[in-house]
């Protein structure tokens, strides 16, 4: 007898939410559950598939009303703990962007280019519940004449700090290497000559795009775990590349995706927010991200049930390749291969490094399973879901 088709809604996962009926599972979980009852039997079963990722991820920042001084000041220029900030927005809102660095940096007066305090790290410090100098300049107007205005600040006082993120999440990235003599210092951390590690930065089979490939579920409203407490995908991420070569399960062979991502700062954890500092690139700061994906069909289970065995990415020589937008054929590697500790490269053996934490990866996609069975955390229904192929 033919099994029964699946078809499945948000509303009516959210309806299992709210009277507790539901059944949620992490994306590795999901994975063990296709294999034993197959996508259709998965599908029935299982409601929603949890996820998670923590990583740097540099396109990152918060946008910050600092509130009104006495007489007013229309902010032009901004420095949180000596970081600056963009003020062309309006009297007493600025953006902070996680990549920004501190002007008297210390480390940076010893080694040009070097940074260990920025942007990311303010925002960590405001949510750690420290304080946090405050300086503004202006040009002086009628409304607002006072031309200086320096406060402490504390996130509880701030009248409004909102996290915005313009590309988080990033489905697949590139291992990097680097095959010339001498050290490069990237984005992607301190990469050795001649092929002495091979760095890669991603959860695999737990991150949020590699379980819904074509983002079927994914677009403007989708509820999500960001930052340790609950935000939105506001838009697709800058550099938003689905049409790329794809694997026959769906899944990019090079970066693809990305999440424009937006929540209120006071409902978050410096845990999950943590400033970073990359050697001889700067800094930046670790997002923890986590997206709940339903299961809406036999495809949707089939999705989530993909495994680092069946995910690979493209190996870059960032020596001579990155910065001049050449592309030498060094071939394809799975995470599973990644993930093991060791790679091939030109036939000789090179140990990978994560830049991004699965331990913390799984303690996001856990505490999203644990919201969603607790009935404290509906889904989100997109009112269009991403740009795809």
């Amino acid at each position: 007898m033919a099994s029964k088709r699946v078809k499945k809604t948000v509303r009516q996962i959210n309806e299992k939410i709210r009277s507790g009926d539901v059944v949620v599972v992490t994306a590795e979980e999901m994975i063990d559950i296709v294999d034993r009852e197959g996508a259709a039997g998965a599908a029935q079963q299982v409601d929603v598939v949890t996820t998670g990722t923590f990583a740097p991820m540099c396109s990152s920042g918060a946008f910050i009303n600092f509130g009104h001084s006495a007489p007013g000041t229309k902010a032009s220029k901004i420095w949180f703990n000596n970081v600056p900030a963009y003020g062309g927005i309006a009297a007493v809102d600025c953006y902070l962007g996680a990549t920004e660095p501190c002007e008297d940096d210390p480390l940076n007066k010893v080694y040009p280019g070097e940074f260990n305090y920025g942007g990311g790290h303010v925002i960590q410090d405001l949510l750690a519940g420290r304080k946090v100098h405050m300086k503004a300049t202006a040009y002086g107007t009628d409304c607002y004449p006072s031309r200086e205005y320096e406060k402490t600040i504390t996130l509880d006082k701030l009248p409004q700090a909102t996290l915005c993120n313009p590309r988080n999440g990033y489905q697949n990235y590139n291992c990097a290497i680097n095959l010339t003599k001498k050290t490069v210092y990237t984005y992607m951390g301190a990469l050795k000559p001649k092929g002495g590690n091979a760095n890669y930065c991603s959860a695999g089979q737990l991150s949020p795009l590699f379980n819904d490939p074509y983002y079927r579920t994914i677009g403007l409203g989708t509820r999500i775990f960001l930052g340790g407490g609950i935000g939105y995908v506001t838009w697709h991420g800058t550099q938003h590349r689905p049409d790329v070569k794809r694997a026959p399960n769906g899944t990019p062979l090079t970066p693809a995706g990305t999440l424009w991502v937006m929540g209120d700062m006071k409902q978050m954890h410096p845990d999950w927010l943590v400033g970073v500092s990359i050697q001889g690139y700067g800094c930046s700061l670790a997002v923890g991200l986590g997206v709940p994906i339903p299961i809406l069909d036999e495809e949707m289970a089939r999705f989530t049930a993909v495994s680092d065995a069946d995910i690979f990415t493209q190996i870059v020589d960032y020596g001579n390749d990155y910065p001049k937008g050449r592309s030498s054929d060094l071939g394809q590697v799975s995470y599973a291969e990644l993930k093991s500790g060791e790679i091939r490269v030109n036939g000789k053996s090179v140990p990978t490094v994560p830049l991004s934490s699965m331990v913390k990866a799984r303690q996001i996609a856990d505490t999203l399973k644990k919201w969603i069975r607790a009935g404290n955390f509906e889904l989100g229904e997109p009112q269009f879901t991403l740009p795809s192929v």
